[in-house]
């Protein structure tokens, strides 16, 4: 195992910079964003895939300084109702797998996107209650004709470029817990996995130990995230919270 940093998060810096204070840090490896939410401020794909000599000076950034790339991140929505920000997302996703293999980088890292709850929905819908019943009905139409036909295209592309991907359980996506993250890992056992973030179960009140035994081998990735439970909110308003983040002393959990 080794010890890496989310360089999305030194975003404001240029790629070398933050490599030489990762090495000082004395970290072993680095996860890049390369667009969609995490943004691309130290990778843009399109661009190295297009030029060798760039896509050279990349890997040798890396290499020098002793560092590995854990992954490449570009946790989006490639399932959103909106075609054009799922189109995006899209090729997004397929720049970075074709980046992965042209790195030697054995894993990606995204969300499993969330649709709509019928054919016409503008915006996701993400349904955590089976009733009233169109609730039940709608989450079903969206594992049958937008999830599962999906993922069985995108496992095929990581497939033939010999690259994983590891979804990232995450509330307004339709994988969330371990339960919806083994769901859609049948669909190509060997290909779709698991970026294990725990901070997205404290909350949901998962226990992480219970979750790590159950994922097991399907935890391609992890993120070391922690969260805060506010008791006395959650008593007040139960663990369920659209409230901005920015709002700590209101919210009943936040990141850190």
């Amino acid at each position: 195992m080794k010890i890496g940093v989310f360089a999305v998060l030194f975003g404001d810096k240029p790629f070398e910079e933050t490599l030489d204070y990762l090495v000082e840090l004395g970290v072993e490896a680095v996860e890049i964003g390369t667009g969609a939410y995490p943004g691309n401020a130290h990778c843009d794909a399109p661009a190295l895939l297009k030029s060798e000599r760039r896509l050279r000076a990349f890997r040798e950034a890396v290499d020098a300084r002793g560092l590995v790339i854990s992954a490449l991140s570009c946790h989006g929505n490639p399932l959103h109702p909106q075609r054009r920000i799922a189109r995006a997302h899209h090729e997004t996703f397929l720049q970075t797998v074709e980046l992965a293999r042209r790195l030697d980088v054995q894993t990606v890292i995204t969300f499993s996107g969330c649709p709509g709850g019928d054919p016409k929905a503008g915006q996701p819908n993400w349904i955590v209650s089976p009733w009233p019943p169109e609730f039940a009905a709608m989450l079903e139409w969206q594992w049958k004709e937008r999830v599962k036909p999906y993922w069985q295209q995108a496992a095929r592309a990581c497939r033939s470029a010999g690259v994983r991907v590891a979804i990232e359980m995450h509330p307004n996506f339709v994988v969330y817990n371990p339960e919806t993250m083994l769901r859609l890992r049948a669909i190509a056992p060997n290909v779709i996995g698991c970026n294990f973030d725990p901070s997205h179960m404290f909350w949901q009140g998962v226990d992480v130990v219970t979750a790590i035994r159950t994922l097991g081998d399907a935890i391609y990735h992890v993120h070391a995230k922690d969260c805060r439970i506010d008791r006395a909110n959650v008593m007040r308003n139960g663990v369920l919270d659209a409230k901005k983040y920015t709002r700590e002393l209101e919210r009943s959990w936040v990141f850190r």
